[in-house]
């Protein structure tokens, strides 16, 4: 991507959040409130709401969303998936990041601006309660600089207090997306001592939060995400960005109170979207910054001070690099076609493979160290085999194993009847018959059927003595 601002490259040396001597410069980023900004909270607490309030919602017995990694359970929209299920994890994956990968090069970094947690954590909660408590960027500065009198005590304290009042809930969400509604509500009405390492996992989460929004901030952004650095391998000049438009802002140049005509462009150097900035570019440097996260802010910025001024809006807009320069418009690139290609196949395989998919998950094993059992009297001879079946279903499920005659299924104790879901039940059971019943070249096929009739075949070998 080109860059525009070329009086003074030196931030290309640092990040914006770094002195020349390697300190960390706090960032204090102006309040705008612009349409865009408007958009952008009614969309984020949608999203809140969503967020802290799908946990709590069951269809079925069913959580609508779990990520259970410790016991390697997954539930997407109610449809649970096990160990057994990781080709389709694993497929589902592939089809998100090759939807991120198309999504970028068509739109840039919407997603973090707008819809990634930590910008919405930071900018819409914990960013809102800073401006209410300690005021807008400059009183906050001054709040910094000054002395810790009784004003600074007052107005930190509360901050940090609601901070991690914050944190404690978003750790606590984040954990029932992990263990599920149920395990959590042990946590809560129990002593802490009957589940310790999940009470320690609540303020371990409580203590990373609350470092992330009231300390790390746009550091996670600027050096921790890796998403900020594929920008520059999947972004081209087609893509969809905030940009600065140079051709009509250059030269910059300051407004001179009662100057009805100028020799510079639109631009008033005025440094507003530098400003507002959550993480301290300046948008005028070019696009394709890995700091710059989208959010649109130095757009509401901008716009309000060509209001001012009595100039165009759209001076910082989202367009293309292309747009820019010559007013092209986004094309179907060679590069967009290959990803949704393989996006479509992706995803037409996976569907199909959802399609088919079995509420059950049935492994079936001869024995180990073991061949036949033979009576020389009867010339019956029988074949121990071992049976575990998964019920992926969202309920309880019986199961009827069977052989076809004249063969018998013998099952040594109780044998496999009913599974609760997401469970599994293991079994033993003997398969008896007259020497040659079972033809010894071909498999021996054993029905395993569910409460809805549903049938899958398992062939296995059949092994017995010579005649």
């Amino acid at each position: 991507m080109s860059q525009f601002n070329l009086e003074n490259d030196d931030y290309r040396n640092h990040l914006y959040n770094q002195a020349k001597d390697g300190k960390r410069l706090w960032i204090y980023p102006g309040r705008i409130i612009g349409n865009l900004y408007r958009a952008r909270t009614y969309f984020s607490y949608v999203l809140l709401i969503l967020l802290f309030g799908l946990p709590w919602v069951e269809i079925s017995g069913q959580p609508v969303f779990m990520f259970n990694v410790i016991e390697r359970t997954f539930i997407f929209w109610t449809v649970p998936f096990y160990p057994q299920d990781f080709h389709l994890v694993a497929l589902g994956i592939v089809c998100f990041l090759i939807f991120i990968s198309l999504f970028t090069v068509l739109f840039g970094r919407i997603w973090c601006g707008w819809a990634c947690p930590q910008t919405i954590f930071m900018e819409m909660l914990f960013r809102k309660i800073e401006y209410w408590i300690e005021g807008d960027d400059k009183a906050q500065r001054r709040l910094d600089e000054g002395p810790w009198n009784q004003e600074k005590i007052l107005k930190k304290s509360s901050k940090h207090f609601i901070f991690l009042i914050l944190a404690f809930a978003i750790s606590n969400t984040f954990l029932m997306y992990i263990i599920g509604k149920k395990e959590w509500l042990k946590l809560v009405i129990e002593p802490p001592m009957n589940h310790l390492i999940g009470f320690m996992a609540i303020w371990i989460f409580t203590a990373v939060f609350y470092f992330v929004f009231a300390r790390f901030r746009e550091i996670v952004c600027m050096v921790v995400c890796p998403y900020g650095r594929l920008q520059g391998v999947l972004l081209d000049n087609n893509s969809i960005l905030v940009q600065y438009d140079h051709k009509r802002g250059e030269p910059k140049g300051k407004l001179t109170k009662g100057e009805t005509s100028t020799n510079h462009g639109d631009c008033i150097d005025c440094h507003w979207c530098v400003r507002v900035c959550p993480t301290g570019i300046d948008i005028r440097n070019g696009s394709n910054q890995l700091e710059c996260i989208g959010c649109t802010s130095c757009i509401d910025a901008c716009d309000e001070v060509m209001e001012k001024i009595n100039k165009p809006k759209d001076l910082i807009r989202y367009d293309s690099l292309n747009g820019v320069n010559s007013g092209t418009k986004l094309k179907f690139t060679t590069r967009i076609a290959a990803y949704s290609v393989a996006l479509m196949a992706i995803i037409g395989v996976f569907g199909y493979l959802l399609i088919t998919r079995k509420n059950y998950e049935t492994t079936l094993l001869r024995m180990p160290g073991m061949t036949y059992q033979y009576d020389e009297k009867t010339h019956m001879v029988s074949n121990l085999y071992q049976i575990e079946i998964l019920n992926k279903s969202k309920g309880k499920q019986h199961y009827k194993i069977t052989v076809a005659p004249p063969l018998t299924l013998i099952w040594v104790g109780k044998g496999i009847s009913m599974i609760e879901n997401g469970k599994m039940a293991k079994g033993e059971f003997f398969i008896k018959g007259l020497v040659g019943q079972q033809p010894r070249r071909e498999k021996l096929p054993i029905m395993v059927t569910d409460s809805e009739g549903d049938t899958e075949i398992i062939k296995t070998s059949f092994i017995q003595p010579d005649e």
